[in-house]
């Protein structure tokens, strides 16, 4: 990966470029992670500034601050695209990055389909054991573990009208130990996901979002559900292991909430506990928690929702599309084929 690089010059000399409409100047010193006068106090207004901006100034700071641009939530989602194929172009060639920050907790973000056109996007929140080296092919070099692998499939799933986030936007626990039993790293993780989510809005606010979390994703979904953007319409919670609340009305969404498990799944066995910080209290595929439940016939095990041919794609599909009278249908499990 390449280190980021500025392709600008020094702050002041940028500036002055800019107002006077000046070519960009020489490359000189490390690109800053903020973009001077653009205000990032919230994504609504950092989007108001560049909804004023002038095509050809948009295209230079894109040049200038390609990191601090590619991962800015509330700027257009096509200038994040352009910034980050800027940063890393031979890894990104024909991808649609809109995050994305190197290192042993990196972070990335990719989209799936026609962000531009799309009238439902879904979001995923993968859980443990993820990170930027395996969010192409996977924990364990498992594809089906890997984030980018399970956005192709569920766009694919869903159709056109759909594009799906691949959402590593936090840094996910290691194992089971000590982060995984705990919310801190859920709770950092949330308070990045609205955010991102508040950007997303911003830039497609005709679009109706659903977002999916996976594993330890559940948490970050739980911790930032009364914080979501009127758009989320579905939180989806699979292969959970709690979500720090007791019953589904903790929650406080407007959304709805679909919980599903496989019968294999070893979250199943969790004790249902919470204690000085640590558990994560019911599992939401319990009826007594009150979720609406997801058939995710043949999924086998913790890693196999997103597999194609099985129920729970096939169901997750047809709620981030709309039409999720499949995701009624409790007969889906005995017509389903497993297929690699």
């Amino acid at each position: 990966m390449t280190p980021w690089i500025l392709r600008g010059g020094a702050v002041l000399a940028t500036a002055a470029a800019l107002a006077l409409g000046l070519p960009d100047p020489a490359p000189a010193t490390p690109a800053p992670a903020t973009i001077p006068a653009v205000p990032v106090t919230t994504p609504a207004a950092t989007a108001a500034w560049f909804a004023h901006l002038p095509p050809s100034r948009a295209q230079r700071l894109v040049h200038t601050y390609p990191q601090a641009l590619g991962n800015l939530d509330g700027a257009p989602l096509a200038l994040r695209i352009q910034a980050n194929a800027l940063e890393d172009g031979p890894r990104f060639t024909g991808r649609q990055i809109l995050g994305y920050q190197p290192g042993a907790h990196g972070r990335i973000i990719e989209a799936v389909g026609d962000l531009a056109t799309a009238h439902r996007i879904a979001v995923l929140v993968p859980g443990s054991d993820t990170t930027l080296a395996d969010f192409d092919d996977g924990l364990g070099h498992v594809q089906r573990r890997a984030p980018a692998w399970q956005a192709r499939q569920l766009q694919h799933a869903a159709g056109p009208d759909t594009a799906v986030i691949a959402w590593l936007g936090y840094t996910t626990p290691h194992g089971i130990g000590r982060d995984a039993i705990r919310s801190e790293l859920a709770q950092s993780g949330a308070t990045a996901l609205v955010r991102f989510l508040d950007g997303l809005t911003a830039d497609r606010p005709g679009a109706t979002i659903t977002v999916i979390g996976h594993s330890y994703g559940t948490l970050v979904l739980g911790h930032a559900a009364a914080r979501m953007p009127d758009a989320v319409t579905d939180l989806i919670a699979i292969g959970s292991p709690g979500m720090d609340v007791r019953h589904a009305d903790d929650l406080h969404t407007r959304a709805r909430l679909w919980a599903g498990s496989d019968p294999t799944d070893w979250t199943l066995h969790l004790p249902d506990l919470r204690i000085l910080g640590s558990g994560h209290d019911t599992n939401p595929t319990e009826a007594r928690f009150g979720a609406l439940p997801l058939d995710v016939a043949g999924a086998q095990g913790h890693d196999g929702y997103f597999v194609p041919g099985t129920a729970s794609l096939a169901n997750m599909a047809a709620i981030a599309a709309g039409t999720d009278s499949l995701a009624h249908l409790a007969t889906t499990a005995a017509r389903v084929t497993v297929t690699s």
